[in-house]
């Protein structure tokens, strides 16, 4: 499982800033059909809305973290 999770986090690494940012709108997305389908009681896997929101928290995580960087590298220089 261990290296599932690594995967991710390389991939998520290679991403550049749009692409980090169009990957979280897709999953924003995704959480609102969830939470649609939920409502409607279309859902088969009620497992897939934490998922979801494991990956948004990831990726506002990583994102976050560039902030800081950039913030950081400007103030050094």
């Amino acid at each position: 499982m261990a290296k599932k999770i690594r995967g991710k986090v390389e991939e998520i690494l290679k991403l550049s800033d749009d692409d980090l940012q169009k990957q979280l709108d897709e999953s924003y997305r995704r959480l609102f059909s969830l939470r649609l389908q939920k409502e409607t009681l279309q859902m088969t896997n009620h497992r897939e809305i934490p998922a979801i929101k494991h990956t948004i928290a990831r990726l506002k995580t990583f994102q976050r973290q560039r902030e800081l960087l950039q913030a950081s590298q400007g103030e050094a220089s």
